[in-house]
């Protein structure tokens, strides 16, 4: 992995960006981003986790995030393994998955070619971050998130997609508990 795609200051808030492999459409069901959005919530509640925004796409994830506990790097590793782990049952068992043996083909194929992997690999491994040190890019990464649902055409207007922090920011409630960035 590059230099380039490590966290190296734990201390400072990270917009991190990671992709499912081939950038398969795994997240067109609610199923399996309730499965990212209650192990966000464990990673808040248990390993020290700070989320200042989130969303989640049809095949990819993107979060600022800082922490108080263990590393911004551990923390995310586990989040992924473990959410591959549950999102991958999740499909295999699920009987109205009907790209169930080709998106299981996939991963079964991409965790072969990859040594660090048993069996599966649903996550691609970097996860891009970037350290957030001026309020610029932070207000960059904060629109840039909560309007990638609008430029994907899923809602008209942020605060209409129920899988990301824009909710919080208008006023109201989201699925996960962050910290808003004043």
């Amino acid at each position: 992995m590059s230099r380039n795609y490590k966290i190296r200051d734990q201390s400072q808030l990270h917009f991190l960006s990671f992709a499912t492999v081939n950038w398969i459409d795994v997240f067109t069901r609610s199923a399996y981003k309730d499965v990212v959005a209650g192990s966000l919530n464990y990673c808040i509640r248990h390993k020290g986790l700070e989320v200042y925004a989130w969303c989640i796409m049809s095949n990819h994830v993107h979060l600022i995030i800082s922490s108080q506990g263990d590393n911004q790097s551990n923390i995310i590793r586990d989040m992924k393994k473990h959410t591959a782990k549950t999102i991958i049952k999740e499909i295999a068992e699920n009987p109205q998955e009907s790209r169930r043996e080709w998106m299981l083909w996939i991963f079964e194929r991409a965790g072969k070619r990859n040594s660090n992997n048993t069996t599966y690999q649903f996550w691609q491994q970097h996860n891009q971050p970037i350290e957030l040190n001026s309020n610029f890019l932070i207000d960059q990464k904060l629109d840039y998130i909560h309007n990638n649902p609008v430029e994907a055409g899923f809602v008209r207007e942020p605060h209409d997609y129920p899988y990301s922090s824009a909710i919080d920011y208008a006023g109201g409630k989201g699925l996960v508990e962050i910290i808003h960035i004043s």
